[in-house]
């Protein structure tokens, strides 16, 4: 706990039927340092924050050249210079902690195509890690294996999870430098049209990107290009003698999908990372989900058992997906125009919610409502993954970043689990001169505004105070939502789970100045909760509390 600044204020005392009224002097009393309770993590509730590795942080100059990837590019379209590296030195600077993260999910690390090509927005090279060219290999431009286990280990120390980027749908796309996998591999057409299953499932994303026949049960050879490659390497042996292993013990034919399985998992087994984000879910056949699910836990839990000093806690393995387009009140079902798809049944514990940045304008009793009985009905044991702004939507809420208060009020107070999309929390800019389709979504991270303008500095002290809130809190993402003043406007959050529960009130377009909040029968008289965004502590009275601050909104919390 912070220290306390407490605030006496003055309370109606009642002897016997006449009322005496006594004021108090305010006075300020430093309180020292109370132990911190124990809060579970929950996947439901957690505060996720996701990044481009090559566009956040440069730990490294010396890798940001691989490959000779030395052609020029279109605007924000070639490696920037980002590494695992510069995550791990913001995670040890503590810059996550102080944001309320307690999870990191960032683009794919695996190695990219070495050449570049132009899908119509200029030249481009594979620096936002979906265009893969060897799954069991980490980019030099990004890191090494070694990079990737101290990230691990130091995300960890500080109880934050390390979520994976993984691809099953696609290659990358072919270049001089770059063969095409064999046709018993990949299908090179037809484009996909999106208005029925096969026409969204067996097809290429777009011109030029090799879709994986993740359908198939033929067994297949590996590529001649990749077996020279690892034999270049000096790892062929190793490489075919794992996956030998991994057959033998599954059973499972060698088809295309089991390969990249393997090969996804190794990552579970080496550095312990707790969860997968899933690409292009929609664009491959559903059972190839229940299999990477499968492989995944069973890798997990057997890392689990051989690094039992290192268990963070009992949660299985994560996987939340992206079904471009699904919407929370789906439900549990995808339309897919002649078919529907309940992809949590095929191992997600949670999708990508595309449908907040459409609710955001609404009342907050609106969208909270809506969420928290979703939540606790059709999508019950499940959640989804709030966002407001991406990688790859081009229509995000508040482009022009004109509502950061309030974005963040959103994103960081709505039922289910949070995106925090690099940025956000110091309002980047969505719009880069320029840059063409998503290239003006991912600009490198903006730490000169964030060390220089006031304003920055305060949006992004907003978004650190709900964000610690949050993860100190999971009622809030994964509580139940009940509203208890319409003006001003005051709700609760309320979260069980076997002994643990978690009770908090807030308050939003809160009145400056004095203003009374209403707890009545949520919290009782004489109950001493603290606001943690004034840093105020406070006693209910009269089944109120009394704040007098500039602030527009209150965070509170019990005090143990």
């Amino acid at each position: 706990m912070k220290k306390l600044l407490v605030v006496l204020f003055s309370i109606p005392l009642f002897i016997g039927c006449k009322k005496v009224k006594k004021e108090q002097e305010v006075t300020q009393v430093v309180v020292s340092e109370t132990p911190k309770k124990e809060v579970p993590f929950v996947w439901e509730g957690a505060n996720i924050y996701f990044l481009l590795t090559d566009r956040f942080n440069n730990g490294n100059p010396n890798n940001d050249i691989n490959f000779d990837r030395t052609e020029e590019t279109a605007v924000l379209r070639g490696f920037e210079g980002g590494d695992i590296q510069g995550i791990t030195k913001k995670i040890e600077e503590g810059y996550f902690t102080d944001l309320g993260i307690n999870a990191i999910w960032f683009t794919p690390i695996v190695e990219q195509i070495h050449g570049g090509t132009d899908e119509g927005t200029g030249k481009t090279y594979g620096y936002h890690g979906y265009w893969t060219k060897d799954w069991t290999a980490i980019d030099p431009n990004f890191g090494t294996k070694s990079d990737l286990s101290k990230l691990v280990k130091t995300a960890h120390s500080k109880g934050i999870r390390v979520i994976l980027d993984v691809v099953l749908n696609h290659t990358g796309p072919v270049t001089d430098k770059d063969p095409v996998w064999p046709d018993d591999w990949v299908r090179t057409g037809p484009t996909c049209e999106f208005t029925t299953y096969e026409n969204t499932t067996e097809c290429t994303l777009v011109a030029n990107l090799p879709d994986i026949l993740t359908e198939s049960n033929e067994p297949v050879e590996l590529p001649d290009a990749l077996l020279a490659k690892w034999k270049v390497e000096g790892r062929l042996s190793k490489e075919l003698d794992e996956l030998q292993l991994f057959f033998e013990r599954t059973g499972y034919p060698r088809a295309p999908r089991y390969y990249i399985i393997k090969w996804l998992t190794d990552y579970i087994n080496e550095f312990g990372v707790d969860g997968f984000r899933v690409d292009t879910v929609k664009h491959v056949n559903e059972n190839a989900w229940t299999d990477l699910h499968k492989e995944a836990d069973y890798t997990f839990e057997m890392w689990k058992k051989k690094h039992e000093n290192s268990v963070l806690d009992d949660n299985p393995f994560y996987m939340v997906g992206e079904v471009y387009n699904y919407g929370i009140s789906s439900g549990r079902d995808f339309d897919f125009g002649d078919k529907k798809v309940d992809f949590f049944d095929y191992g997600f514990k949670s999708l990508i919610n595309f449908e907040l940045k459409h609710d955001a304008d609404n009342d907050y009793e609106s969208i909270f409502t809506k969420y928290s009985k979703l939540l606790h009905t059709k999508l019950q044991d499940k959640s989804v993954l709030n966002y407001l702004t991406s990688h790859d939507d081009g229509s995000p809420y508040d482009k022009n970043r004109s509502k950061p208060y309030r974005s963040a009020n959103v994103l960081l107070l709505t039922p289910g689990a949070s995106q925090v999309y690099y940025g956000d929390e110091t309002a980047r800019s969505l719009t880069i001169e320029g840059a063409e389709g998503d290239a003006t979504l991912r600009s490198f991270m903006n730490w000169e505004d964030l060390d220089s303008l006031p304003e920055t500095k305060k949006i992004h002290k907003h978004w650190q105070k709900l964000g610690q809130f949050r993860a100190n809190h999971p009622a809030i993402g994964a509580g139940k939502h009940k509203r208890l003043a319409k003006s001003p406007y005051v709700f609760s959050r309320t979260y069980e789970n076997g002994d643990y529960r978690d009770k908090v009130v807030v308050g939003l377009d809160l009145p400056k100045g004095k203003k009374s909040l209403w707890v009545k029968g949520f919290f009782g008289d004489g109950t001493t909760l603290y606001d943690t965004y004034s840093e105020t502590q406070v006693v209910v009275a009269n089944g109120k509390v009394i704040l007098d601050n500039d602030f527009d909104i209150a965070l509170l919390e019990l005090v143990e």
